[in-house]
């Protein structure tokens, strides 16, 4: 009868991945097995009323008894007590089970999402992310335990009123299971018709989310520019998107249960019809017949909604596919075997040959040769959008380059661990994310068995002492999600600090001066000062005091290092582009020094 049903399971990856699965359900085994074989008696116990009305029928209701078997009725509530403290019991050891595994998923699918590289969130809006690496494992889990309950113990009740029929009519629970049969034809091809919505209603579902993200975070910009009746026609396209496909949904999957219905009906009525003949020639007691009827309609009644479940079914199927497809990505940057440690100390990093691209066949940039001796500072300038940042970013290995090699003492980067490389690097962003939480809990995630006398230099270092004084809470204040109580100075600062406790021989800047107003980008400049001693640091700025202290600066224009030297010698170069640039950029900088 539940041939159809076991065949989609077969068809589904999640059948494929079932022995996946067991390492979340291994700890827990003994409550899992306990959340299923409970399930048993639940569904057997609903032949017990249909079994017991054949004596109660053929003693009272026919015979007129005088000894009518009282003990019936009470049997029948004992029996559904029972039942009902048992589903009590499942749903309890089901709810627990189901959580345990999916706290199990959505952990695996988090660190899943920290080995993820820079490349894959740039493709990625927050909605898809939290969607797939959370609410799927919801999806999964929450639907898939409570249908599998429902599944065992239809099973074992449809097994046990199936007995039930034929105890009473052999003849009559054929004609049942031959309809029954029949109503279960029309699953087998569902799955194929309500994938591909599926897919796109979990996308939706998403943008939901993404939605409420963009509004929390660009809540200013929303005001400012009084965008409130423009984000409110996004939402409701969103919404209404959403109310499309759950339809399309609906209509794809809930004909079934009518349709059920209709040849539901017809099994009853054919029982019902051959059923009187059977009582007119005595082949059968009426006892047998309301007994056989009983348990006909209490096995009929789950399948007639089977549409109901289907969609749960089929959302959990899709979504364990999801987190399997999600766990089976193999990370574009990641360790080589064998890769080696990078030492503390080094003399070199060269740039060779170096091409990359973030779209396929469009260049950022092109043949990059650059060599970085220990100790150096380069400051990389060109127009918006020329490769700069991209340059930088590929020494942590953000991304990895198209082709060439970028080398530390003649080693590729990408023969040493990411652990390694990342460890001897500290990058101070124009944007530097701040973590919800204290001042001091965010400075010292650059070293988090660092001292008290270290983290007070590193804030001492970073001009942070004299605004830490003024507040209430000093160190332990709290700043708000992404920083939000502090100024933009402010933040750059305990990102410097937070570079001072980590204390890489190599430093990266990128930009972190450029929205700052004058007097906190003063103050700021004072702390980079501090912090690029004994360093050798990659600069991306347009403020002239950085540039003209570099040792050399970099010009890079649409992908290419057009000029290498230093200040006074590009300054040199007749209708150079650095000499282009510092007179358009920096020229009224130096007539106001």
């Amino acid at each position: 009868m539940y041939k159809q049903i076991i065949e989609q399971i077969k068809q589904n990856r999640f059948y494929i991945n079932y022995s996946r699965m067991w390492p979340y359900v291994r700890p827990i085994w003994f409550r899992a097995l306990m959340s299923v074989l409970i399930c048993i008696p639940i569904g057997s116990l609903d032949a017990v009323i249909a079994l017991a009305l054949k004596p109660y029928m053929d003693l009272v209701m026919v015979e007129k008894s005088i000894s009518s078997p009282w003990y019936i009725p009470l049997g029948i509530v004992a029996f559904t007590s029972i039942q009902g403290a048992l589903k009590y019991l499942s749903a309890y050891l089901s709810t627990w089970v189901g959580m345990r595994i999916t706290n199990g998923l959505k952990f695996d699918l988090y660190k899943k999402l920290l080995t993820l590289p820079t490349s894959f969130f740039d493709t990625k809006n927050s909605g898809d992310v939290v969607f797939q690496f959370n609410n799927m494992a919801d999806n999964a889990c929450n639907g898939l335990l409570s249908n599998l309950s429902v599944f065992v113990q239809r099973i074992f009740s449809s097994l046990s009123l199936v007995c039930v029929l034929f105890y009473n009519s052999w003849q009559l629970a054929l004609i049942a299971v031959a309809v029954l049969g029949c109503a279960f034809a029309p699953v087998a091809n569902i799955q194929k018709r309500i994938k591909s919505v599926m897919e796109q209603a979990m996308a939706s579902d998403a943008k939901v989310i993404t939605a409420y993200n963009e509004t929390f975070n660009g809540n200013k910009t929303i005001t400012s520019y009084n965008l409130q009746d423009n984000e409110i026609d996004k939402f409701d396209w969103i919404l209404k998107s959403v109310f499309k496909l759950r339809i399309k949904m609906v209509q794809k999957t809930q004909w079934l249960s009518p349709m059920m219905h209709v040849i539901v009906s017809i099994g009853i009525a054919a029982a019902i019809g051959y059923g009187s003949h059977l009582i007119m020639s005595g082949q059968i007691t009426s006892g047998n017949f309301v007994s056989f009827i009983t348990a006909l309609i209490l096995l009929y009644t789950p399948v007639k909604n089977i549409g109901n479940n289907l969609n749960a079914v089929q959302m959990s199927f899709f979504a364990i596919e999801q987190i399997f497809g999600k766990l089976d990505m193999i990370p574009s940057i990641r360790n080589k075997e064998n890769a080696k440690t990078l030492a503390r100390e080094h003399s070199k990093i060269e740039f060779k040959n170096v091409h990359f691209e973030y779209v396929k066949n469009k260049p950022v940039l092109k043949n990059i040769n650059l060599n970085v001796n220990k100790g150096e500072t380069i400051a990389f300038v060109g127009n918006s959008g020329g490769g700069k940042t991209t340059v930088v970013n590929l020494l942590p290995r953000f991304y990895d380059v198209k082709s060439g090699n970028i080398f530390i003492d003649g080693i590729d980067i990408r023969d040493y661990t990411l652990e390694s490389l990342r460890e001897n690097i500290a990058v101070v962003f124009q944007d530097n994310f701040l973590f919800s939480g204290t001042i001091k809990e965010n400075i010292l995630l650059g070293n988090q068995n660092a001292t008290d006398n270290e983290l007070q230099n590193a804030i001492k270092m970073a001009y942070l002492d004299e605004f830490i004084a003024t507040l209430k809470d000093g160190i332990n204040t709290q700043i708000g999600e992404r920083g939000i109580l502090l100024s933009g100075g402010q933040k750059q600062r305990v990102a410097i600090a937070r570079a001072f406790l980590k204390n890489a021989p190599i430093l990266i800047l990128d930009e972190a001066t450029s929205a700052l107003d004058n007097k906190a980008e003063a103050i700021v400049q004072k702390a980079i000062d501090n912090l690029m001693q004994d360093k050798t640091v990659f600069v991306i700025a347009h403020r002239l005091s950085t540039i003209q202290n570099a040792n050399r600066i970099a010009v890079i224009n649409q992908g290419d290092l057009v000029e290498l030297g230093s200040h006074a010698e590009l300054m040199n170069i007749e209708n150079g582009q650095y000499k282009t640039l510092y007179n358009m950029q920096f020229k009224k900088q130096e007539v106001k020094a």
